[in-house]
Order: C-alpha cells, then sequence, then structure tokens
C-alpha cells in the first residue's frame, strides 16, 4: 500500500476537532482499521466515509461508540440480508419467465 492513500490520525482528530481516544475506541471496537507508519497512525482513505458516518452519528445523535458499533453491526445484517433478498428475487424471476413459457 502507498502511504499517499492515507490520512494521519492527528490530522483527522485536528480537523474534526476530536480526541485521539475516539478513534482507539473505534479501532478497539474494531470499526474502523489504524496503520501504523513509523512514529504515526494512519487512516486509509476508503475508510474515510465511514468514519465520517461514524462522527455524524456520535455528535449529531449522541450515540456512544457501543451504540455506534451496534447499529454498524445492524446495518450490516440488513444489507446482507437485503442482497439475499435480491438474490432471491433473481432466482424467482427465472422460474416464473419459465412457466411463462409452458402456459
Amino acid at each position: 500500500m502507498q502511504t499517499e492513500d492515507f490520512i494521519s490520525t492527528d490530522e483527522f482528530c485536528a480537523y474534526h476537532k476530536i480526541e485521539f481516544s475516539f478513534i482507539r475506541n473505534l479501532e478497539d471496537f474494531g470499526l474502523i482499521e489504524v496503520k501504523t507508519f513509523g512514529e504515526g497512525r494512519y487512516i486509509h482513505e476508503d475508510q474515510l466515509e465511514k468514519l465520517e458516518r461514524i462522527l455524524r452519528l456520535h455528535h449529531d445523535l449522541e450515540i456512544n461508540v457501543e451504540g455506534i458499533d451496534t447499529i454498524t453491526h445492524l446495518l450490516q445484517k440488513i444489507n446482507s440480508m437485503q442482497q439475499e433478498i435480491n438474490k432471491l428475487k433473481n432466482r424467482l424471476r427465472i422460474y416464473e419467465e419459465g412457466e411463462d413459457l409452458f402456459l
């Protein structure tokens, strides 16, 4: 991985006016992944959208890290179930189209 694809946690925390302990808590809960290069700690740019969504939940709705973990888990389950529903609909559509051929 190239280091230019990463944002320093210090810069991120300063920009969003948050304590590094919040980032550490998110990392401890497995909500984000923080890499260490030399002396610095960095977040991959692919995680920024998720991290900013988490910050909005935390600031706007005053949800703690445990609540954010629960919400994230439930959203992942919903997304997984929606994908399964779409697969089943597609399979059902194949069978329904096959029945139309016999009518």
